[in-house]
């Protein structure tokens, strides 16, 4: 009975992330966990483009967006943004999904793993097991490079575009990932 309350308190919160609901490349493969009765998302990410102001004090708390997308973007939607640069440091980063699960048991937590695992998610693993039982499934599809600094801009168009082209590429692969655990997740059901 514990899970079920767990379970049940957790879904019925309002959502507390910046976004202020969940993403619509991921949100199916959200409700289908959730309708599992062993299983329930306690947060995720389909994975996205970002431009970071990142602060002097380097607290996670103080950093700030200039640019988010969970799309492919376009070379010329990054530039609009770097008519104004920011005096903090701005790093161009591309995150891939990122999903945390709470499981009823370690078998549980192990037989997600194995899904995830089957449908390329390999960095993935088993992150608490105190308090309840929770999986972090990420891809490896991410990457990150400081491109401004003291409100200079010091990459060149033709970096920038690769920096875009790779990006929106790992978005892909991110996605057809994510369309492949949802087809392995069914497997779970009930």
């Amino acid at each position: 009975m514990k899970f079920e309350k767990e379970k049940k308190d957790c879904l019925s919160k309002i959502d507390k992330s910046k976004k202020g609901s969940i993403d619509k490349k991921i949100k199916k493969l959200v409700e289908l966990i959730n309708l599992l009765k062993d299983y329930y998302t306690t947060s995720s990410c389909s994975g996205r483009i970002l431009l970071i102001k990142r602060p002097k004090s380097g607290k996670k708390c103080d950093v700030g967006f200039l640019f988010e997308s969970h799309n492919k973007v376009s070379f010329e939607e990054i530039k609009v943004c770097l008519k104004n640069i920011p005096e903090q440091d701005l790093w161009f980063r591309q995150e891939s999904m990122i999903l945390h699960v709470a499981c009823r048991t370690i078998e549980n937590a192990q037989k997600i793993l194995d899904i995830s695992s089957m449908a390329g998610f390999k960095h993935s693993g088993i992150i608490t097991t105190r308090k309840k039982i929770v999986v972090e499934i990420i891809g490896s599809e991410q990457f990150d490079t400081i491109i401004a600094k003291h409100g200079k801009l010091f990459v060149g168009d033709e970096y920038l575009r690769l920096l875009v082209n790779e990006a929106n590429k790992k978005l892909g692969i991110n996605s057809r990932k994510i369309k492949k655990f949802y087809d392995l997740i069914k497997s779970l059901k009930d």
